[in-house]
């Protein structure tokens, strides 16, 4: 098999990152300004196509606009495709995707999906829903770049965090190479950051923590200084 394809470090890990279905859209880009001043680097865009997951969200203009902000200034954007035909939307989104990833319950062949996006030159994602089996990483390992262990049932921000997620991303860090980055998204706000870092979190994806604030910077801050000192 051929070995994994290098990408520069990803940076300031543990990283929080900010998802953006929760930021303003009327000022998106002010929000990330302020963030990345604030020291944040990895920004979430989720997509949701109303059949996958039963809501709609972020879309490629949104994508290439925050891409504009945060790579000048050495961010990413990491795309997370909450679709029901991901092979379809990976070519529309890579031109300004850094990150990408698509769940395995979504298309039979997710070995395929995760070459495809590294053939586009992001990083492979494989997201995984609550109820899914752990094991359906194993046979991918060498196929990806990140696994994204899902805290909520996708769809909609706000949602508690589900508590048996960090059994989970213990179990994920124990198999998952060094390489592997292990990324936790839904409900991460104060009451979860710490506990999800020292499970074995690597980017801890976080919504209505941040933006529904009336501080977001101050709310990122406070998650950042949660994680450092797990």
């Amino acid at each position: 098999m051929p070995a994994p394809p290098t990408f520069p470090a990803l940076p300031l890990l543990p990283a929080v990152c900010p998802s953006l279905m929760s930021a303003d859209p009327l000022r998106l880009g002010e929000q990330v300004d302020a963030l990345l001043d604030a020291g944040a680097r990895v920004f979430h865009v989720d997509v949701m196509d109303g059949r996958f997951v039963p809501n709609l969200m972020l879309g490629t203009a949104t994508a290439r606009a925050v891409a504009a902000l945060v790579r000048p200034r050495g961010g990413l954007v990491d795309v997370h495709l909450m679709v029901g035909r991901p092979g379809d939307a990976i070519g529309w989104f890579a031109p300004h995707a850094d990150m990408i990833s698509v769940h395995v319950e979504a298309d039979p062949h997710p070995h395929q999906l995760l070459g495809e996006i590294r053939a586009a030159g992001c990083r492979a994602g494989l997201a995984l829903n609550p109820g899914t089996p752990l094991d359906a990483v194993a046979p991918l390992l060498d196929a990806m770049d990140y696994v994204n262990c899902m805290g909520v049932n996708p769809g909609f921000a706000g949602q508690s965090f589900i508590h048996a997620t960090l059994g989970r991303l213990t179990a994920l860090r124990e198999v998952l190479p060094a390489r592997v980055a292990l990324q936790v998204d839904g409900g991460v706000g104060p009451s979860v950051a710490a506990d999800a870092r020292a499970c074995g979190a690597d980017l801890l994806v976080s919504a209505s923590a941040i933006f529904g604030t009336d501080d977001p910077v101050a709310a990122y801050a406070n998650l950042v200084e949660q994680v450092a000192a797990a």
